[in-house]
């Protein structure tokens, strides 16, 4: 415990470890070890963010997608999924219920969808940065050219989120297809950044064949590129895959990582995501107290949301959901957290 302990305490401080103390670090944490880090991430967030948290409105718009993904459940061979596509009038009614209700961020994440070309990308972008220029516009489109990321961010969009999912060459291999390379991924996650856009990435936690040495590769992979976001969260099997019978990622290890991310990445922002919140009934709030300060309600209409099943039993309901932000607001104001009205821009970036 004492060694965890002056570990904990060096990456409070240098915000680094080296490969060999990250294995000493996650190998058979103890309760009193992942207390200490989670506090430690805490007082970290609370003094880089205060108690704020960040609330992105998230518009799932498509869920056709022309890659294979092993993991996912909207991937192109699982036929059993009830495909749908939003129309800009739909996309653009959603953004306007979530300003309405406060909202200044809109998350576009879609499948790679072969009807949203790059051009209706750009004027949907564009459409949506002259009707709300007070907010900031994500995209979650997965893999394209540079010059296409160059048209969506001179459109208008100014974040990108795209995870490499494991920074492992090998361990990708395992978890796509093999016309899905990773060499493109890291290309992607570079020209994006290099572009200027607020650039999220991240990794599943407990993906099939992954190991510990894997995901540390993925947390040395994080320091080196200083990401604006860093999204991470449990894997989930879902029907119809050929990881439907792997067992879930642990909600606990993933609760250890965010605490471990925020002390290596002190101005990230680091999203309480939606399948922590699927993996344990407290997870959204769990993960902001171990160091997330973002959250992102489905703010997607309701009769397509049980359709984006990236994974089995995703929440889309209840305080998940846009339309009960002020049950939302009232749930975390119990531990002191207050829900920002902003764009909520990584620290650097602020307008």
């Amino acid at each position: 415990m004492q060694e965890k302990r002056e570990l904990i305490n060096k990456l409070t401080k240098e915000h680094t470890l080296s490969f060999i103390e990250w294995k000493k670090l996650l190998q058979n944490p103890e309760k009193e070890t992942a207390e200490y880090l989670r506090t430690c991430a805490r007082k970290v967030t609370d003094r880089v963010f205060g108690r704020q948290v960040y609330v992105r409105g998230l518009i799932e718009f498509t869920n056709i997608c022309k890659k294979d993904c092993y993991y996912c459940g909207i991937r192109k061979s699982n036929s059993c999924v009830e495909r749908y596509r939003l129309t800009e009038e739909e996309i653009l009614s959603c953004c306007q219920e979530g300003y309405e209700a406060g909202l200044r961020t809109f998350v576009l994440q879609g499948g790679e969808d072969g009807y949203f070309t790059e051009e209706r990308l750009c004027t949907l972008v564009s459409e949506i940065h002259k009707r709300y220029p007070d907010c900031a516009i994500t995209l979650s489109v997965g893999e394209w050219e540079k010059e296409s990321y160059e048209r969506f961010y001179a459109a208008g969009a100014e974040r990108f989120l795209l995870r490499q999912e494991t920074a492992n060459e090998e361990h990708y291999g395992k978890l796509h297809p093999g016309n899905q390379k990773y060499s493109t991924r890291i290309e992607c996650l570079e020209n994006l950044k290099e572009i200027g856009y607020q650039t999220g990435c991240g990794f599943l936690v407990g993906s099939p064949y992954q190991t510990i040495d894997c995901i540390i590769e993925d947390l040395l992979f994080l320091e080196r590129f200083r990401p604006q976001m860093v999204g991470i969260g449990p894997f989930l099997p879902a029907k119809n895959t050929p990881f439907e019978a792997e067992k879930a990622g642990s909600s606990e290890l993933t609760l250890f990582l965010l605490s471990a991310i925020r002390l290596m990445l002190p101005e990230v922002l680091l999203p309480a995501t939606t399948a922590l919140g699927t993996a344990r009934s407290d997870g959204r709030l769990q993960g902001l107290l171990h160091g997330a300060n973002v959250i992102m309600p489905n703010l997607s209409p309701v009769r397509v949301r049980e359709k984006y099943a990236l994974y089995d039993n995703k929440v889309h309901s209840g305080n998940e959901a846009a339309e009960h932000l002020d049950a939302l607001r009232a749930e975390l104001a119990k531990e002191n957290f207050t829900v920002a009205i902003s764009r909520g821009d990584a620290p650097g970036f602020a307008k």
